[in-house]
């Protein structure tokens, strides 16, 4: 099994934290017994993966409620607490419901320690906004990062599903480094290469983490969508999908790994955050740490998305 080697390490920011190039994201990790919840996060472990990605919303609805995920993540910590040392825990706060946002200093600095408390930890390594909230000025956010930082329960911050400009509105306010930028960003889903957040990334030394890198499994091997869902597969997502698969049975590297590796090839270094929680689905993204891609095919792919000839 190819995993992600100490040469490999992706700097988050000025931090001082370092994460292999495949992040695992725990978006459904909640309703597992903590048995299944170990597997999983034994297997992201086994390829590598050194960033897990959770959030406070993570778990609303059948599978348990606010804060689900992070309630059970502690479980499994408690019951090794050695576990902890071997990943970067980042987590997310303010989203809401039903308000739906609240990105205000005081909020996000009750959201951070309530976090803690269901974590069962002392301090987050990552702590992020996890969607922009229009009706808080950025001082009030940049007030909160200092300040937790300051107490020690976060190390470093960030901010997901911001945009170019919102982004460097709040750096203009932060005293501390922003760490990470987290878009929404696959072969489906390329907002990120065209406005703005990747140059952005290079320009200031911000790592880049890639949520839904499947396109909510449209890009992942059949019956691997999200929950059971049936998937729709539009023209594009049909292009990639054939295009993908010709690439795969020349490189015996799996769709999914293919289309993560892709992803990893900007020069940005984007870290695409794994969704399943299917363990042996989760060890077959190792192969995305041995795909070189020539230009010709990246971007015959990138065409292929778009569904007309690149200028």
């Amino acid at each position: 099994m190819n995993a992600a080697s100490a040469a490999d390490r992706i700097a988050l920011g000025t931090s001082g934290l370092e994460v292999a190039p495949l992040g695992w994201g725990m978006w459904r990790f909640a309703g597992a017994d903590l048995a299944t919840a170990r597997a999983r996060i034994d297997a992201a472990l086994s390829i590598g993966c050194t960033l897990f990605d959770t959030a406070d919303i993570y778990g609303l609805g059948p599978a348990g409620g606010f804060g689900a995920a992070e309630e059970l993540l502690g479980k499994v910590l408690r019951s090794d607490p050695a576990l902890r040392r071997q990943f970067v825990l980042a987590t997310k706060a303010g989203i809401t419901p039903p308000a739906p946002y609240n990105s205000s200093a005081s909020y996000l600095v009750q959201a951070c320690e309530a976090s803690l408390r269901r974590l069962g930890v002392e301090q987050v390594d990552l702590l992020q906004v996890h969607r922009p909230d229009v009706l808080a000025h950025p001082a009030e956010v940049a007030r909160a990062f200092e300040l937790l930082q300051r107490q020690g329960k976060a190390r470093a911050f960030g901010v997901s599903n911001y945009s170019a400009a919102q982004t460097r509105t709040l750096l203009a306010h932060l005293t501390v480094p922003l760490a990470t930028l987290q878009p929404e960003f696959s072969l489906l889903a390329r907002d990120a290469l065209e406005n703005g957040i990747l140059d952005l990334a290079l320009e200031r030394g911000i790592a880049v983490l890639a949520w839904s890198p499947l396109a909510q499994g449209r890009l992942g091997a059949p019956g691997a969508g999200r929950a059971g869902a049936a998937l729709v597969q539009d023209e594009a997502a049909s292009r990639v999908v054939a295009l993908l698969d010709v690439l795969s049975a020349r490189t015996g590297v799996v769709r999914a790994a293919l289309a993560c590796s892709w992803i990893m090839a900007h020069p940005a270094r984007p870290i695409p955050l794994i969704g399943t929680q299917d363990p042996e689905r989760i060890r077959a993204f190792a192969a995305a740490y041995g795909v070189t891609w020539t230009r010709t095919d990246w971007y015959a792919l990138l065409t292929a998305a778009r569904g007309v000839p690149l200028p």
